[in-house]
This record gives C-alpha cells, structure tokens and sequence, in this order.
C-alpha cells in the first residue's frame, strides 16, 4: 500500500505526492483568483497589468532611475524606466485601497508619474512607449487626477500609433468632451463610428451624442425641503446643483 509509511521509500514518495498536490492547488485557488488576493484575474492577470500587488514593493527601482534622471535629464531612456517603475509602485498596498480608489499617498505618486511623464514626452522620443502610454491613462482619469485634457493628449498619442482602433478613438472622443474640447471630440468621435462593425455604429454614435451632451453624466431631478433642483455628476464623485426649477407639494428630498 501507498501509505504503509513503514518502509522509508515509501515515507518519501508519499512526501513528494503531497508537495506536488499542494503546488497544484496553490496554483489552482490562487492563479483563479480564489483568496490569492490578486483580484478576480488571479495570478494570471499579474502578468498582463503593469502595477505592483500586495507587499511587492518597486521603490528600489524608482530610487535608481530618479537618481539617473536627475543626473541625465536628456536621456529618453532613464525617464521612460522611471515612469514605468513609477507606475509598478503605484500598485502597491500603500497606495490602492482595498476598494481598488487611490490613497493620499498614491495621488501624491500620481503627480510625480504625471511630472515624469512630460518630461519623457517633452523629450521628444522618436517612438514613444505606447504600452507605457496605455497605463498612464489610469493616472489621469476620475479615480486618478482626473485631469481629462491630459488624458486627450495621451490618448492622441495612442490613436496615432494604432489609427484603426476604434476603442482608442472612442476614449479619446469621451475626454475630449470632459475636457470641454468639442471639436478634437467631435472628430474621434466620427472616426471612432466609421471604425466600428456596421452593427455596432449607430449605438455607438447615439452614445458618443450622450456623451458630448453630458460629459459627466446625465443630470437628475432632486427635492430639498419642497423646492426642486436639477444636480448633475461634478466628475469628483459629488455632484453640482443648479438653482431650484419648481416646487414640491411634499416638503421631503427626493430623487430619481
């Protein structure tokens, strides 16, 4: 029998079936994402984001690249492995809530990605990293700075390296409009529809109008103490009241 441990062969090959039954359910809960604590892509999808997870700390990284930056501001290269390791610690525990928001510590990482940034692209490099551009967008978005004119001129970057992609123009109409940037809005937003499948571009082009009316979000009716307000999204999180329309029989706050 496989476990009579009394011969000392068999102790050992019963040693080297329950390690490999453990590697093979370590890499079966954790790689799909059951309490691996990597997210509902598991394992898997850390190889597919550029950020740090968990206690994985890059600030050995960025400390060697600031310094080589510092002492060479004219090279492309060091500024390119700064921000990319800039963004790898922006993933770490310190800075990303258990929520997936951004701490204070992380919005503080963000602006100095964001100023590291422009300088890499105030460079002029003859190819500028794409995949490293992809990333930076996270950096600018309402979870991040939400600095949506930035994000315009990260997301040009990507449409003219990658001109037939239609999902990239899509974004690229969306903050144009946050950014109150109509007419670079109104252009993505043509050439995004003319990318798509045919089945997909009159639902696209009616969504594309929606957002260019409400860049933050569709405004809804609210009632405060029997006066009625229109509020909509401020892009923060909160949102804006306009001067109470009407009154209300009812002196309760609604909405809907």
């Amino acid at each position: 029998m496989l476990f009579d441990l009394r011969g000392r062969g068999r102790r050992r090959t019963v040693q080297v079936v329950y390690i490999g039954l453990a590697a093979v359910f370590l890499l079966g809960f954790v790689g799909f994402g059951v309490g691996g604590g990597f997210g509902s892509g598991g394992i898997f999808d850390v190889f597919t984001k550029n950020e740090g997870s968990g206690g994985v700390s890059h600030s050995g990284e960025v400390k060697k690249f600031e310094k080589l930056a510092v002492a060479q501001p004219n090279n492309v290269s060091a500024w390119e492995k700064l921000v990319n390791a800039q963004l790898h610690e922006a993933g770490g525990e310190a800075y990303v809530t258990l929520a997936g928001g951004v701490t204070s510590k992380g919005r503080q990482l963000y602006s100095q990605i964001d100023q590291a940034w422009s300088h890499y692209i105030a460079l002029n490099p003859p190819k500028p990293n794409v995949a490293l551009a992809k990333n930076i967008l996270r950096i600018y978005g309402e979870e991040g700075l939400n600095r949506p004119a930035s994000a315009v001129q990260v997301l040009q970057l990507i449409v003219a390296a990658e001109p037939k992609s239609a999902v990239y123009y899509r974004f690229l109409a969306e903050y144009a409009y946050k950014a109150k940037n109509t007419r670079i809005g109104d252009l993505a937003a043509a050439k995004a529809v003319s990318l798509a499948p045919a089945d997909q571009q009159k639902r696209l082009k009616t969504e594309l109008a929606a957002l260019k009316k409400y860049p933050n979000g569709e405004p809804a009716i609210a009632t405060t103490n029997g006066k009625t307000y229109t509020v909509s999204p401020n892009g923060k999180g909160g949102y804006t009241s306009t001067v109470p329309s009407s009154t209300s029989p009812s002196g309760n706050t609604t909405s809907k």
